[in-house]
């Protein structure tokens, strides 16, 4: 019987989403391996001192994420799916990046949006606070399957028109080409992980309890200037970075 971390009562938190939580763990430690299956409902029931239907909810909830599956008669088998490997280099691109680990990669387009910017905003993109900004909502799909979700600025004064770009190619590579920028590069990517929000639970398909990956990023053109500022999601069960020199 492998071990597991124990649940905690009365901590504000769920028991099936610990219990969730456990079970992904262990699932990425590669604990079932040899068997391709979670063990029996009665005996994580017995291994976490909860009822079965509270394991239940909980790989209900593993299931939703693509975590695992539900096999008539077998049990519950774990869902092989290798993590997307996604280079941070000197120029990174979702395209680039998702390569041929997937025959379609694309960025589908949430949303457009103009405002202020703030001091986080501004001190990124060098600007003045209240200048204005374009706010890009993003996704970024991998053969239909979301695996990133993002929200870009860019100087509004530079590159009006680029959610309009954006939503003709699905690609904000091709909408800066469009708009005068042949090539930019990543200046700075600061990567940090924590549970997903709301907002990731919807739009990359997760349960409460799962954990993401989150960048935040700046690129300039090749003068220096800063471009873009970007805060990305990533599923930390369908992603890994490969940090390039």
């Amino acid at each position: 019987m492998i071990a597991l971390k124990q649940v905690q009562r009365q901590t504000g938190v769920a028991l099936w989403r610990q219990i969730a939580d456990r079970i992904r763990e262990a699932i990425g430690r590669g604990d079932y391996d040899a068997t391709g299956m979670v063990p029996p409902e009665t005996m994580l029931a017995l291994q976490f001192g909860v009822n079965r239907h509270t394991v239940r909810s909980a790989l209900a909830a593993l299931a939703q994420e693509g975590i695992v599956r539900a096999m008539q008669g077998r049990g519950t088998m774990v869902e092989r799916k290798e993590r997307l490997n996604f280079p941070i280099s000197k120029r990174t691109r979702f395209s680039q990046g998702v390569g041929d680990q997937a025959r379609e990669a694309r960025s589908e387009l949430l949303g457009v949006f103009e405002e202020a910017a703030d001091t986080e905003i501004a001190r990124n993109l060098k600007l003045r606070v209240g200048a204005p900004v374009i706010r890009l909502e993003t996704t970024g799909q991998a053969d239909g399957r979301p695996v990133s979700r993002a929200t870009n600025w860019f100087p509004a004064d530079r590159f009006a028109g680029i959610g309009e770009r954006h939503r003709e190619s699905g690609s904000i590579t091709k909408a800066f080409r469009e708009l005068g920028l042949a090539d930019y590069v990543r200046l700075t990517t600061e990567i940090t992980a924590t549970h997903a929000d709301d907002a990731d639970l919807a739009d990359l398909r997760l349960s409460p309890g799962a954990i993401v990956l989150v960048t935040r990023a700046v690129n300039t053109d090749l003068d220096g200037v800063p471009v873009q500022y970007a805060i990305t999601r990533f599923p930390a069960d369908r992603v890994q970075f490969t940090i390039e020199n």
